[in-house]
């Protein structure tokens, strides 16, 4: 068991930024666990699942009524079917030219985009402009946006529950935009898209499909997030081939 210095310890080094409260919850004890039946639990499970199902209904009722993305926005304003959204500085919707050819997706806000309410903006975004401006792509011509519109706290990986009751609103902004060509950054992004669980390093830079209704499909790009790239700078040799093949791509259509 931790004390308090090194519960605190493991939360600084977590990149844990976020407290709710004066004291740190310390872990539960084993034995309290045990104590627990198999009975006592199922309820709670299922009255998660059900919150998240009603949630994922109400997320998908919000899109169909939002024929543009202003109205969209302002759907996602009236939907509290996701926790982040109470703990989040701002909604970071997103933004870019609602007519782009290219639309870019992220896993989550960071703590700048928290703060500004505007996506990639911090070095993650600074990185990513000087990628698409090394292939001839401005920002100001494409949209940007990430799954999760809410920043998890201390940057944590999005839950699946939390994915879930987002995607609807990801999914509706592209049926909106209509782009001809996405670039999923990172894993997180590319599988909520594509429904699947790969590693981004097995899939990036391989050109995947990305299914619309009555069986349309819209050229997916996995590729490496700048965040990461910024942890593995080795790794950018790899997305500049990536944005190389993005180039292609653009070229021939």
């Amino acid at each position: 068991m931790m004390n308090d210095k090194e519960l605190l310890e493991w939360y600084i080094s977590a990149g844990v930024d976020v407290i709710f409260g004066d004291v740190p919850l310390k872990p539960i004890e084993k034995k309290k666990i045990q104590a627990a039946s198999i009975t006592d639990s199922r309820p709670a499970i299922t009255d998660l699942a059900q919150t998240s199902m009603d949630a994922c209904k109400n997320a998908r009722d919000l899109c169909a009524q939002a024929s543009n993305l202003l109205e969209l926005a302002a759907n996602v304003e009236k939907f509290d079917g996701c926790a982040l959204k109470f703990n989040a500085n701002k909604t970071v919707f997103g933004e870019g030219n609602e007519q782009a050819k290219i639309m870019l997706v992220g896993e989550a806000p960071g703590k700048e985009e928290d703060y500004e309410g505007r996506p990639f903006v911090g070095r993650s975004g600074h990185l990513l402009d000087k990628m698409l401006e090394a292939i001839g792509i401005k920002r100001q011509d494409i949209y940007i946006t990430n799954v999760l519109m809410w920043r998890p706290p201390g940057n944590r990986t999005p839950t699946s529950a939390e994915i879930a009751v987002c995607l609807p609103f990801l999914k509706r902004k592209i049926e909106l935009i209509k782009p001809d060509i996405i670039v999923a950054l990172g894993a997180p992004a590319a599988n909520a898209l594509l429904d699947a669980e790969e590693t981004i390093s097995k899939i990036r830079g391989k050109w995947q499909n990305y299914a619309l209704a009555a069986g349309k499909t819209i050229p997916l790009l996995p590729t490496f997030h700048p965040a990461y790239l910024l942890r593995n700078p080795a790794q950018k040799a790899k997305s500049w081939i990536d944005m190389l093949h993005l180039a292609k791509k653009i070229a021939n259509n």
